[in-house]
């Protein structure tokens, strides 16, 4: 029985976090033959239900082994700890270092080894299990154990053949699987252990496993009947993220009916298990799963409290690449993250962020408590999360309560890890200040340097036209508000020509819908076509309408545009320039109004919430004077 003790060390780590039906202490490696607890028995009891869990590789000392093998008759020992109990290392019979309090936190799934010698201790001692008498007698006694246990337990003796690194065609494994290929015929087996088996399959065998086919194959017909619980249905998610072939018609099939029936118990899902599910969709890159993912999102809405921070982080992510979003969700995200973001990871404060700006929610709890925490520990946060939490701010056109201390720890930060940050991170904070009419002068003269801008140049995948119309904006800037800069500036030839580009980074178009329902009342207000559309100024912005007025303060047709004294820029402002969720516009959009207003523009604004409640065209017409015909009365009355 020296193999059997061997092997139970072995996979002890493995089984060491399973329920506590299964303990797992010294006292029965101590029995011998005399004893009716033989060590086969105390393995196969281990091995009855053990979850897919991750486990260390234990190194057993030839020499203790003996000892164990040798050691004196005893009785069996009861199990110490009550069910749900962790056991200790002193408790597994392992030897604890002097000086060492509690044992090493288990490895997360499929995490390698990280001492070759103990796998190689491991290896010798597992080949020699196979080799003696101990495999047929602990395969005979699975078998007298109910399907689900004798699943569980050969699930587990592979995962240790996974962990030691055996190959598929070892004699061990291909032992195993055939003792895995007659359980999986009498299809008799639950659905959390089918995917057990199918997991530690694939990673022996890969997509060819036969184990794997009967698995898929049981799996789906389970699937199909609806006989699924939730936690199986995450199981089965997590099995298709590690296994699935988009080119099989049977799995794409079976996907889609475990996406229906997800759909129609996602309100019993618990938290854990929606983030489970939507990192499987992630991982699967299942993008026509939305109505799925619509009803995961709300679901978190109702669960946001529940989640764990990192689950908060993963949750949001895959939403965010998914790009659906919920109101529901942002209420929840008011009402629970403000607490926590005052002491949180601050990849949490930048997830949480990076997802406000994509959706366009502008949340003032949310952004508030962002604001504080950055004060208080702004020193702890990397550069990248700097950059995420200020652009968002800045996109979104949100400016805290305690901005000017923010300012204050955000130039600190600034002077202090200059050299720290990535150039394109860089660039993105100082020009998400200036959306907030912040101007960091200091550190514009250092990104128009021409050391800078070698630097620039010389890395061309970070020059792309987003940074240089960033760079380009960041000059008018400079040049339009900042009359008193006298810094170097951005050459010319860095110059964009025009800022409008198809991911709206800049300036987002002017509607067609909506244009095409305010020109009939606005040339029945002018008395025809006196104005021009998306006009591109010599800075670069797009005007939507513009209309040009003489010395007198009269209408000029486009024909007569020789000799204008003022322009009037019309912007018909539709839901895209808005935030999501309020009627404050884009960071963007606020500061493209003030660089024409610099420019000499009249600007008015036109938007649509205040246009689409008027029903009658006298009424459209009668608005569209209210917002024009001041502004020229006011041009003729000075020109007067």
């Amino acid at each position: 029985m020296k193999s059997i003790a061997c092997f139970s060390s072995s996979v002890r780590a493995a089984c060491q976090h399973t329920s506590a039906c299964f303990p797992l202490n010294r006292a029965p490696l101590l029995c011998t033959h005399l004893d009716r607890r033989s060590n086969v028995d105390t393995t196969v009891e281990h091995l009855r239900a053990t979850p897919l869990r991750s486990f260390h590789s234990t190194h057993v000392n030839t020499a203790v082994v003996q000892q164990v093998s040798a050691a004196p008759s005893s009785t069996s020992v009861p199990s110490p700890w009550k069910r749900g109990d962790e056991p200790t290392v002193q408790q597994l019979g392992r030897r604890v270092p002097k000086g060492a309090a509690r044992p090493a936190p288990h490895l997360p799934p499929h995490s390698p080894c990280a001492n070759p010698q103990s796998n190689a201790a491991a290896r010798v001692n597992m080949q020699a299990l196979f080799e003696g008498d101990g495999i047929p007698e602990l395969c005979s006694r699975l078998a007298n154990l109910p399907s689900n246990d004798r699943a569980e337990g050969l699930a587990t003796l592979l995962e240790a053949c996974v962990e030691f690194d055996l190959s598929a065609d070892s004699p061990l494994v291909l032992r195993l699987m055939n003792e895995c290929l007659q359980l999986l015929s009498h299809r008799d087996l639950g659905v959390a252990q089918l995917c057990h088996l199918g997991e530690v399959s694939y990673s022996l065998e890969g997509h060819k496993s036969a184990a794997l086919t009967e698995v898929l194959d049981s799996v789906g017909v389970a699937v199909e009947e609806n006989v699924a619980t939730p936690g199986e249905a995450v199981r089965v998610y997590s099995l298709l993220a590690q296994c699935y072939d988009p080119s099989s018609p049977r799995q794409m099939f079976m996907l889609s009916t475990l996406n229906r029936h997800t759909q129609r118990m996602v309100h019993w899902l618990k938290a854990t298990q929606v983030s489970m599910i939507l990192q499987s969709l992630l991982k699967l890159q299942h993008r026509q799963a939305i109505t799925l993912v619509l009803r995961l999102c709300h679901r978190a809405s109702q669960v946001f409290q529940a989640f764990s921070d990192e689950e908060v982080i993963k949750v949001l992510s895959a939403l965010m690449i998914f790009g659906q979003h919920d109101v529901k969700l942002l209420a929840a995200m008011e009402k629970d993250l403000p607490e926590r973001l005052g002491k949180c990871d601050p990849e949490l404060l930048s997830t949480v962020m990076e997802y406000c700006m994509q959706m366009r929610c502008r949340s003032e709890p949310i952004f508030e408590a962002v604001a504080e925490n950055f004060v208080c520990q702004a020193e702890q946060h990397s550069t990248l999360q700097i950059a995420k939490q200020i652009v968002a701010m800045g996109r979104l056109n949100y400016l805290p309560q305690c901005s000017s201390q923010m300012f204050k720890k955000l130039e600190s930060i600034l002077s202090t890890r200059f050299s720290q940050f990535q150039p394109r991170s860089l660039i993105e904070v100082l020009h998400a200040c200036i959306h907030l009419e912040r101007f960091p002068l200091n550190y514009m003269s250092k990104i128009f340097s021409p050391f800078f801008l070698q630097k620039l140049q010389a890395q061309k995948e970070i020059l792309d036209k987003n940074t240089l119309g960033q760079l380009t904006q960041l000059h008018l800037a400079t040049s339009l508000e900042c009359t008193h800069y006298w810094g170097p500036r951005l050459p010319y030839s860095l110059h964009v020509k025009k800022f409008s580009s198809e991911d709206w980074a800049f300036e987002t178009p002017v509607e067609s819908l909506f244009y095409r329902r305010i020109k009939g009342p606005l040339i029945l207000l002018l008395g025809g076509k006196l104005y021009s559309s998306r006009i591109l100024t010599p800075s670069g912005y797009t005007v939507d309408v513009e209309i040009c007025l003489d010395e007198n303060g009269y209408i000029l047709p486009p024909s007569r545009w020789d000799n204008v004294h003022r322009r009037l820029a019309l912007c018909l402002d539709g839901q895209n320039r808005f935030c999501s969720n309020t009627r404050h516009l884009l960071g963007k959009e606020a500061t493209k109004r003030r660089h024409l207003c610099r420019m000499g523009y009249e600007v008015v604004q036109i938007p649509y919430f205040d246009f689409e409640r008027m029903r009658t065209r006298k009424e459209q017409v009668k608005y569209l004077h209210n917002k024009i015909f001041p502004t020229i009365f006011k041009f003729s009355h000075q020109s007067q």
